[in-house]
């Protein structure tokens, strides 16, 4: 079976599921003959069928009805799914940094407290794509940065077990979680009031969740929890870190996640930021930024501030 990519495509009857196999694009329903393969959706709707069919086809490749990459614009490659979630506090390195920004004591592995992973939920609408322009939202002056490697849910997906958590993931994009921090307080409310925190706020403004720039199939990613992250702003390099110091793997979060509600295909679990967050550098977006995310073998997402 041929390596390709899957992706979302801007045609000229609208937004259409395509396979990137080398540096050309091709349409996934004309490619595969599968004429109900419109949307990445419909396709992983099918995954169990619809991986060895565009692998398949990806092999045949060359049809001659294949686009330039490079001049083709790509969205955001699933529109768009029922669900976004977003692993909070999740990797040990960007613990100790924000236990050091606050001058506290790092907190405990929630491990031996006996703590579940957690998430917070982006709204759909949020996603951008890649190359695009996100207007940063008036209301913040502290837009921060976030890198992530993102699993994209192939199978409906209820009280899984640990063992078999990947096993329901279709493919892995890169995602960028931007957070708007001073929108997450709520003065004058104290500190100490459970209504303190506004996660909608921080999280859910338009554009506040860049995806892309495709997904690359599980089958091709050999082990999640040891691939390579980083985050660039104006190509100074902000996030270095590997995947292995999330503190709940992804199987951990999947299993859990299913153990309160169904997951289903297209469903995006965003798996964490590591360490160099601008909230610890006391450093924010503005217009003009250029930022840039790369996941080892899944690609480089990169979005410009406006």
């Amino acid at each position: 079976m041929a390596s390709y990519k899957l992706a979302t495509y801007q045609s000229a009857q609208g937004p259409r599921a395509g396979l990137v196999v080398g540096e050309q694009i091709f349409d996934a329903a004309e490619l595969t003959g599968q004429f109900s393969y419109v949307s990445v959706l419909d396709i992983l709707n099918d995954w169990r069928k619809a991986h060895g069919v565009l692998a398949d086809a990806s092999a045949k490749g060359t049809n001659g009805k294949g686009l330039p990459l490079a001049s083709t614009k790509l969205r955001a490659p699933v529109l768009w799914p029922s669900a976004i979630y977003c692993a909070g506090a999740n990797y040990s390195d960007h613990m100790l940094e924000m236990a050091r920004a606050h001058n506290s004591e790092p907190e405990p592995d929630p491990h031996s407290v006996g703590l579940k992973p957690w998430h917070f939920i982006k709204a759909s609408r949020t996603l951008a794509d890649p190359d695009s322009k996100v207007t940063l939202p008036p209301a913040s002056k502290e837009v921060d940065w976030e890198a992530e490697l993102t699993a994209v849910i192939g199978r409906q997906a209820k009280d899984v077990s640990l063992e078999s958590a990947l096993d329901y993931v279709a493919g892995y994009t890169v995602a960028n979680d931007l957070s708007a921090r001073d929108l997450m307080r709520l003065p004058p409310v104290r500190p100490t009031s459970p209504f303190f925190s506004d996660w909608v706020g921080q999280k859910c403004f338009d554009g506040a969740c860049p995806l892309g720039p495709w997904i690359v199939p599980a089958s091709d990613i050999g082990d999640p929890q040891n691939l390579g992250i980083k985050l660039w702003v104006n190509e100074v390099i902000k996030q270095d870190s590997n995947t292995g110091k999330m503190i709940f793997n992804l199987a951990e979060q999947i299993s859990h996640l299913s153990s309160r509600l169904t997951l289903y295909p297209g469903d995006l679990v965003l798996s964490g930021t590591p360490s160099g967050v601008g909230a610890a550098r006391k450093e924010f977006l503005k217009p003009g930024d250029v930022v840039k995310v790369w996941v080892e073998s899944v690609g480089t997402l990169t979005n410009t501030c406006e």
